[in-house]
């Protein structure tokens, strides 16, 4: 793999709570670390998709911040019929 070498800094607990999940998933420490920042990154970059989404929609529909609550209820009540 090609890979940089880096240093953090953690708090005791968590990186005894990190190695312990490690140990749990036969995985080394490296490797917990790599996956939890990779689903980190991935689910930042769906929420920056969802958000830029919303942006889009709001543009075209012309929605006004407060007309949001109004929607979003109305939303609601007709899709529980």
């Amino acid at each position: 793999m090609d890979g940089q070498v880096i240093n953090i800094s953690l708090p005791t607990k968590l990186l005894k709570l990190a190695d312990q999940v490690a140990q749990k998933e036969a995985r080394t420490r490296s490797e917990l670390f790599r996956e939890a920042i990779r689903s980190y990154v991935l689910r930042m970059v769906q929420w920056d998709d969802v958000f830029a989404y919303g942006d889009k929609k709001v543009k075209q529909l012309k929605v006004k911040e407060q007309d949001i609550e109004r929607l979003v209820s109305a939303y609601r009540t007709k899709s529980k019929q």
